[in-house]
């Protein structure tokens, strides 16, 4: 026990700051090291290290019991509501230390000196970060255990609901909707004396009107980037009909944007997509059911590059959970309205199973892992393409032709040429490729035949171009 203590002990003092761990050189600034445990309590916990520089020195404490009672007065006298984290003297390589753990709790808690609306702070990646009004009202929801999706849309009625809509959505999984399922799914809910929409139904199931006046960011924007920046659009689609919509209409706009790899084996040919079709659903359905809708001018974004693919959602993880929590299995729901519907719906299986899936879907397809990342207040999913596909995207072939269309190399290169403004014809293929004019103008035939290039002009003097 002692030893693995002693490499716990080794592994917190020399690991990096994160967004449970951070690193204080003394106590000669308090309110700093007050704002860390405040965002540590209202955040997912974490460890507040005393006595290590910023640049990794060990620095210790000369003093470490009269550090020890300080920090405990200043915790009490600064933190509301009252805060008990675990604080331990440790001594490593001679020298000793303050290490405080702090759990998350249910708060928010807040600096006494700044009050319990501009004294509440999170914690974002190494930094702490004031809680601005929509998050304040989270954490305060997560304090009563209430979903932001489960409240009511206090100016509508229920008959703010498409029910024509939600009864087709239901009927095509042989599912039917009546007026106690409604309560009964938290899709209509009490409101002083009547009845009235959650928001969780307005985002789902809501009149198109309403939907975009409440929650005009509830919707997914796809886009096609040339290259591995977004300085350039190929392709763009905003996904205007509810997120249910995004379901079947984002895998589409990916499937177009993206290449295919065809193997063949024992005489069977196997097309390999870019990414693999199981995880991204998977990843794309925990965005729409785990989003922040709370947060207005951020929406679900599916980003496509010539290396990679990005889905980010907003929302930081829901409070006391981490990126480790989530790999091992752990579930803690943000939107329940919208999660229960799409369990009923076939959408979503069991709770806290959907990265195991995800992995092992990469895993059999010979894809790579995705990767995770918390920036700020959205989580971002990175996908990297089938390496098979992923040597296809370093084949220079012109913006302007969609990147799942296969071509040879000399109709690449007769692309290439037009995409240059070069006027080329098939006599030119012949030449520059060594093969027969039958063949060549085969070639071009193919293009035309897949609409990637256009004939302009009179017969004799007119030439080839990209078409739009």
């Amino acid at each position: 026990m002692e030893v693995r203590k002693l490499v716990e002990i080794a592994d917190i003092i020399k690991g990096h700051e994160g967004s449970k761990l951070e690193f204080k050189r003394d106590l000669s600034s308090l309110k700093p090291i007050m704002k860390t445990l405040v965002a540590f309590a209202n955040t997912a916990g974490g460890i507040l290290v005393i006595g290590r520089d910023d640049n990794g020195t060990l620095i210790g404490l000369d003093d470490v019991l009269q550090a020890e009672e300080s920090i405990a007065s200043a915790i009490a006298d600064s933190i509301m509501p009252a805060m008990m984290p675990d604080i331990e003297i440790v001594t490593f390589e001679t020298k000793e230390f303050l290490v405080i753990k702090v759990a998350h709790w249910s708060g928010p808690f807040y600096l006494k000196t700044e009050g319990p609306e501009d004294g509440v702070y999170v914690r974002l990646g190494s930094t702490n970060r004031k809680a601005g009004h929509e998050i304040l009202a989270e954490l305060h929801r997560t304090k009563r255990k209430v979903s932001f999706d489960q409240e009511p849309c206090t100016e509508l009625s229920e008959d703010d609901l498409d029910m024509a809509k939600a009864e087709s959505v239901f009927s095509s999984v042989n599912r039917s909707l009546d007026k106690h399922k409604l309560e009964s799914l938290g899709l209509v809910v009490p409101y002083a004396g009547r009845k009235t929409v959650s928001n969780g139904c307005l985002i789902l199931f809501g009149k198109e009107t309403h939907r975009n006046r409440f929650f005009p960011d509830a919707r997914v924007s796809c886009a096609r980037f040339r290259g591995t920046d977004k300085s350039q659009f190929i392709d763009r689609l905003d996904i205007e009909g509810g997120i249910l919509d995004a379901v079947k209409d984002v895998p589409n706009f990916i499937r177009r944007n993206t290449r295919l790899f065809s193997k063949i084996e024992s005489f069977k040919r196997e097309d390999i997509p870019a990414f693999p079709e199981v995880a991204v659903r998977e990843v794309l359905v925990n965005a729409l059911a785990h989003s922040d809708y709370s947060l207005t001018g951020m929406r679900i974004l599916v980003s496509i590059f010539s290396d990679r693919m990005e889905i980010q959602n907003p929302g930081m993880l829901p409070f006391g959970m981490t990126l480790e929590d989530f790999r091992a299995g752990v579930s803690k729901i943000r939107n329940r309205v919208i999660s229960r519907i799409f369990r009923e719906l076939g959408l979503m299986e069991e709770w806290g199973s959907g990265y195991k899936r995800i992995v092992n879907a990469c895993g059999a397809g010979g894809y790579p892992e995705p990767e995770w990342a918390e920036l700020g207040y959205v989580l971002r999913v990175i996908f990297y393409p089938h390496p098979e596909v992923g040597e296809m995207e370093k084949l220079d072939v012109p913006l302007n032709v969609p990147v799942n269309v296969p071509v040879n190399d000399r109709q690449k290169w007769f692309l290439q040429q037009i995409g240059k403004n070069i006027r080329v014809s098939s006599s030119d293929i012949a030449t520059q490729w060594d093969v027969s004019q039958k063949t060549a103008k085969r070639d071009v035939a193919d293009l035309k035949q897949k609409e990637l290039i256009e004939f302009l002009g009179a017969p004799k003097n007119g030439y080839y171009r990209l078409k739009s």
